[in-house]
This record gives structure tokens, C-alpha cells and sequence, in this order.
């Protein structure tokens, strides 16, 4: 990292620099200047400065753009790390009520892959209460060691001794790397837990790698999906990143896990909190987008509410599942728990068909880990044709009906595209 560093004394003109920072990050103080400045009746001059404020995203405009010598950028002394110190991928157990959530098996599956790249082991972090016996199934998803953290006081998610527990883990073993599912709990747990250790922490990960140093790769969007970024913390551990469900794969089950389970113990001091559980309502539970096998999802295509009869006409002789992009959740003609995307759900079914999605970042981000993707849209150059293994150029007000007739009548199935909603 680095900052700009402002020379004053190559200053002529403060009010026209301002100009140079697109983001306003460039401003004018003044300040009481004492000594020779003071007038004759003791009272202070006044001196104007110019500063970079909290706003600078260090683009080095104003460098580029300024008089020269002014504006200088300077980068910030770097502190080795003895990367060697720091061993293993830890990912934590997230669950309610000892049911472990599926997100958990695909961290592990992705930490087994990186692990065998760098000889490291894969550890499980699992705490709760009455946890005991479910631990043994995260020995048979390939885990080396499970740190089990079982204790009354775990017994329901708090943040405050849910986050010293974690940081007990990651200061006894040292992993070089956090896995985190992007639940609920996940979210607010990572933050938490990796400002205590002044490290970084990558939200929402599609892409993670790791390299022979053990740093590692984590892409994600970012500028509102318009670009990939490529993120790595070379001089912290450890490395913290969430990933959300239906990401990665999880691993087969192994016949003879060969892994142990350690029990932990954390000071009961250390797990006070200011929350008090007073009591705990399951919500119901409904099948989710996520589980689906099979979708068909509207984009912009669909160019009337009522038009998208057709879509669910198809969905339902298929068995489907509907998914759409923001701009319908936004038009109100689907429920937001059907979006697909980085702003709405992660899926992964066998089959998904899109109807009229050109294919942004966002939306290919949350369903590009598809089985079979087939893609229908007017322009041959759509961004989805390039993740699509079933590319049909054509209107859907065309296309979607011809593929409804085709499918009932092989199936032997009437139906009509003149359903309502």
C-alpha cells in the first residue's frame, strides 16, 4: 500500500489543484501559524495547506495530472511476514443445531484441492453444543483434524464468544488460510474475526487458488461486476474469504476416513456476551432456488408481465424451477428469492435455460457452476453464449414456444403458453 504525499512548498495556485480529484479528495486548510508569523498585536497568521482527505482512493490522478513535484506517491514500508509459521487450510463448520450446512462440504472439497498443491493440511473448526456426534462426519469429507469447541455457552450463534473462539483456534494453529461460508453467520463472523488479526478478508469469492508460497488467489467482481478482481494479502495470515453456497463442488465421501477429532476447551470468561438468546423459532422450511435441479430464467427478454406465461409454462413441463435477473425483481413480476446473481442466489442445477439474459458478470457469476447451460437470445454476441454449452440464436418469443410444443408432445404432455400467472 502506499499515499500521496503533498509538497506545499511547490504550491502556487491551491484553489486550481482542487480540480485535479475526481473523487474530492483533494481540499484546503488553514492552519494558525505562531513565531515570526504572529502579527504585532500577538495574533496568529494564517497559512493554507493542501491535504488528501479519508475520500482518496489513491489512483494517482493528481500525480499525473499536476504540476510536477507537487504530488507525490509513496509507498508505505512493507513488513516480511516468515510465511513458514504459518501451516494449513482451516475452513469453519457452519451449522444450526449440529446440521451442518451444505456450504461447508464444498469449502472442504476446495480446501482438499488447494491443500494437496502446497502439502498443507485441512483442518475443521466446529463449535456448538451437543455437537459431538456430527463432527465424525466432517472426518469422512477428507479433513485431517476437526477442533471440536463443544460448550453450553455455544449452544446458539452470538458474535462475541463465536469470535473469540475462532480466534483461539487461529492463534493455537496458525493456518495460513480461513475458509467461510457466505451465510448469514459466516458474514458476520469473517469481518469480525480478521480485523482482530489486521488481515484481509475477500467477500463473496468465485475463483480461489493457491500458489507455491501459499498466498492465495481470490477473484470476485467488483465495480458492480463490470471487472474480475484478482485479490491476495502477500504480507498477512491469515487469509480470510467467504464463498457462497453452490460454488464449488463437494467431495465424494472416503469408505475409511483416516482423520481425528480434538477436543477443545475456551476460558468461560472469554465467551461472555451482551446477547441474550431469549428464545429460538425455527423458520419454516421451503425449498430454495439453490436446490433446484432444473431453471428457466427470464432476463429483459420477457418485455410484459404477462409474457411470462411462456416462461413458466416451459418451467413447469420441465419440472423447473424459475430464476430471473434484478430487473424483473425490480418490475415486481417475480419474487426477489428467485433471483440469480451476485446480488441475489448462487445455483447450481444440471440443466438451466436463459431466456433473453444477455449475461453480465453478475448474473453469469451466480450460475456459471451450471451442469448444462443453454442460452437464448437475439444477439449472437451476448456474453452468456460465452459460458453457454447450448447456444440458440433467436427471439424467445419464438424459440420458447416451439420448445414447449416440442417437449409436450414428446412427452405426451398438453399444455398451453396462453397460462396466466
Amino acid at each position: 500500500m502506499g499515499k500521496i504525499a503533498v509538497h506545499q512548498e511547490k504550491i502556487d495556485n491551491h484553489e486550481e489543484l482542487i480540480e485535479l480529484c475526481p473523487f474530492d479528495s483533494i481540499e484546503v486548510v488553514e492552519r494558525a501559524v505562531s513565531g515570526a508569523g504572529a502579527d504585532t498585536k500577538g495574533y496568529y497568521a494564517v497559512k493554507k495547506e493542501l491535504v488528501i482527505n479519508e475520500s482518496c482512493k489513491v489512483c494517482k490522478l493528481c500525480v499525473k495530472n499536476g504540476p510536477e513535484g507537487v504530488f507525490e506517491f509513496v509507498e508505505e514500508a512493507v513488513v516480511a511476514i516468515d510465511k513458514s509459521l504459518w501451516r494449513g487450510i482451516a475452513v469453519y463448520v457452519d451449522h444450526g443445531d449440529g446440521e451442518i450446512h451444505p456450504v461447508t462440504y464444498e469449502l472442504i472439497g476446495k480446501a482438499r484441492e488447494m491443500a494437496a498443491k502446497i502439502d498443507h493440511p485441512v483442518y475443521c473448526v466446529f463449535m456448538g453444543h451437543n455437537i459431538k456426534e456430527r463432527a465424525a462426519d466432517l472426518l469422512r469429507y477428507g479433513v485431517d483434524e476437526v477442533f471440536l469447541y463443544d460448550q453450553e455457552e455455544l449452544a446458539h450463534f452470538r458474535i462475541e464468544p463465536y469470535a473469540a473462539v475462532l480466534e483461539d483456534f487461529l492463534d493455537k494453529l496458525e493456518p495460513s488460510i480461513m475458509l467461510i461460508g457466505g451465510t448469514t453467520v459466516g458474514r458476520s463472523l469473517a469481518p469480525r474475526v480478521a480485523a482482530r488479526f489486521r488481515t484481509g478478508l475477500t467477500a463473496d469469492c468465485t475463483i480461489l487458488d493457491v500458489q507455491e508460497n501459499t498466498d492465495l488467489d481470490q477473484i470476485r467482481p467488483a465495480f458492480g461486476g463490470n471487472i474480475m478482481a484478482h485479490i491476495y494479502t502477500p504480507n498477512h495470515r491469515p487469509q480470510f474469504a467467504t464463498v457462497r453456497y453452490k460454488i464449488f463442488s463437494a467431495p465424494e465421501c472416503l469408505d475409511k476416513p483416516e482423520g481425528k477429532i480434538t477436543p477443545c476447551e475456551i476460558a468461560k470468561r472469554k465467551l461472555a456476551s451482551k446477547i441474550k438468546v431469549l428464545e429460538v423459532k425455527r423458520k419454516e422450511k421451503v425449498e430454495t432456488i439453490e436446490e433446484a435441479e432444473v431453471i428457466v430464467a427470464a432476463g429483459r427478454g420477457v418485455q410484459k408481465e404477462e409474457d411470462m406465461a411462456m416462461i413458466y409454462d416451459l418451467a413447469k413441463l420441465l419440472g423447473a424451477k424459475i430464476g430471473t435477473t434484478r430487473p424483473l425483481i425490480e418490475a415486481g413480476w417475480v419474487d426477489a428469492r428467485n433471483q440469480i446473481g451476485l446480488s441475489g442466489r448462487t445455483v447450481k442445477p444440471k440443466l438451466i435455460i436463459s431466456c433473453g439474459i444477455s449475461g453480465a458478470i453478475q448474473w453469469v457469476a451466480g450460475m456459471n457452476n451450471s451442469d448444462c447451460i443453454v442460452a437464448i437470445n437475439t444477439d449472437e454476441k451476448a456474453p452468456v453464449f460465452e459460458v453457454a454449452d447450448y447456444a440458440i440464436v433467436g427471439d424467445i418469443y419464438e424459440v420458447v414456444p416451439k420448445l414447449i410444443d416440442k417437449i409436450a408432445a414428446y412427452e405426451g404432455y398438453e399444455s398451453s403458453v396462453e397460462c396466466k400467472i
